[in-house]
């Protein structure tokens, strides 16, 4: 079968949702996990946007071995020599030059006549091949684009030395059916398509994302460009986890195969949930809860006969556990290696201390610990480990007849603060008294209090959303403790906007 290669944008198109930034450490660790994934391409960020993604770029090509790393640009030289400074240390680096081709965005965003345009690309991406032998040249609104037009774009693009050209599906507009007409026609039309690679970039604005995708690849396309559930800008991207397991289960069909390695999904997808605190609805395909869950009588009858009745895959295809090992307060340090090992984490020997020193700490406040816990307790091992301020202690007076009151003490660095605060509640009270601390008052847009696991003792995960200057940043928090978490999880927001804030003012 010809194989379909995958990229992942999570980090770069993933990371542009509201509220869905992640730090340089949390990247990092997607990253491995791709990789482990199996897919072929990274793109690991867009380094003009950000010093703090220039670094995350470099971070990660310096570490990922078995895939190519991939960096965006614009067709603007200080775009692209930034790109070649995030991945020139990678084994196989890439530069993803792209510029708008439809007229609308021509008109209006690039104020460029089309010739204009085309002479654009061909500098862009001459530029971007003087740096690096894989360039690839996406048009970003093509499937709004006139086709003689789209067509003269890659051909220049082609002339020029892009390696990849990429239809972008940027707004969600296409259909299957369009996609594959428009795919027929780029390989009938395009000068030396048949040298290159055709990618494809879906996004899901009317919910076909992963379907226009399918379509462009049955139509003749061999890259997939896709994120982790689906993650990106507005309704999202085309999901890697949809896109792969229809390649596998319907082999029979699309006569394709790509080089995912299915047994990896959920352990990939937690992951991205983890950090970003975006969690798919249960009915999302492939890695909601109900993805592989059976309530209907005549449904339970038939898996029970026969899993083939109601089920296409299985739950071990796409990595879900078949059984959780209990770990308690007498497992010792190899055990919990080995278990962190089989849900996917590889950790190195200073990483591993720490995260067993907090497995200790919390086994002394539950009696067992389930793999949802160790897959929480990482998480936020990666995220409070690079955030400026870090919890101390905390106090809490309150009542139905008195006055709620919080002291909380923060520290910076070597520096140690605590304040006082008045609020409506526990939660509001500790929120002002870290507001006073770091000296922001953020707009709680949102707060969500969740149980990790059940049991008296489960573990929880308070999910905010704050929002400051029309900025959004979310943050995520872990404690057996609930007020504990929740003020975690407000100071792990605090954190992502101040590291935000810092790169913009710098």
């Amino acid at each position: 079968m010809e194989k379909v290669r995958i990229l992942d944008t999570t980090l770069r198109d993933g990371e542009q949702s509201p509220g869905c930034s992640m730090n340089i450490g949390e990247k990092v660790e997607i990253a491995r996990h791709l990789e482990r994934l199996g897919v072929d391409v990274i793109e690991a960020g867009f380094p003009a946007s950000s010093p703090d993604d220039l670094r995350a770029v470099q971070q990660i090509s310096g570490m990922i071995k078995d895939a190519a790393v991939c960096a965006l640009a614009r067709c603007l030289a200080s775009d692209i020599d930034l790109a070649w400074e995030g991945v020139r240390g990678a084994v196989s680096p890439r530069i993803h030059v792209f510029l708008a081709t439809s007229p609308i965005h021509m008109q209006f965003k690039l104020k460029k006549e089309p010739q204009e345009v085309l002479a654009m690309i061909r500098e862009g991406v001459t530029y971007a091949k003087s740096y690096c032998d894989d360039v690839e040249f996406s048009a970003e609104d093509a499937t709004r684009s006139d086709r003689k037009f789209l067509a003269q774009a890659f051909s220049e693009a082609i002339r020029a030395g892009a390696t990849v050209i990429s239809v972008a599906d940027t707004v969600g507009y296409t259909t299957p059916a369009e996609m594959t007409a428009l795919i027929q026609y780029l390989k009938k039309t395009v000068v030396g398509i048949g040298d290159v690679t055709l990618s494809v970039h879906c996004h899901n604005d009317l919910g076909m994302a992963a379907a226009n995708t399918l379509a462009a690849l049955f139509a003749g396309a061999r890259q997939a460009e896709c994120t982790i559930n689906g993650i990106g800008e507005r309704a999202g991207n085309a999901a890697l986890e949809e896109v792969a397991m229809s390649l596998m289960t319907r082999r029979d069909y699309y006569h394709l195969d790509c080089g995912i390695r299915t047994r990896q999904i959920y352990r990939t997808s937690h992951l991205v949930q983890n950090t970003t605190g975006f969690f798919p609805p249960p009915n999302k395909a492939i890695v909601g809860s109900n993805a592989f869950a059976h309530e209907a009588g005549i449904h339970q009858h038939g898996v029970l006969a026969a899993r083939e009745t109601y089920e296409i895959m299985t739950p071990e295809s796409v990595g879900i556990p078949e059984t959780n090992m209990v770990l308690g307060k007498h497992s010792g340090r190899h055990a919990f290696e080995e278990r962190l090992a089989s849900l996917g984490y590889y950790l190195n020997s200073q990483e591993l201390d720490r995260a067993f020193e907090r497995f200790k700490t919390l086994t002394d406040k539950k009696k067992v610990v389930l793999d949802r816990d160790l897959e929480a307790l990482i998480s936020s091992h990666i995220t409070e480990e690079t955030g400026r301020y870090a919890l101390v202690s905390f106090v809490v007076n309150t009542g139905n007849t008195i006055s709620t009151t919080a002291v909380v003490k923060l520290t910076d660095g070597e520096q140690e603060y605590e304040r006082a605060a008045l609020g409506e509640g526990p939660v509001d009270a500790a929120f002002r008294a870290v507001n006073k601390i770091i000296g922001i008052d953020f707009v709680l847009e949102s707060y969500r209090l969740n149980s990790v696991t059940g049991g008296e003792d489960a573990l929880g995960e308070a999910v905010v959303r704050l929002r400051k200057d029309g900025d959004s940043v979310s943050g995520r928090g872990f404690s057996t403790d609930i007020l504990e978490a929740s003020i975690k999880s407000y100071l792990n927001g605090a954190n992502r906007y101040l590291m935000e804030h810092y790169e913009k003012t710098d």
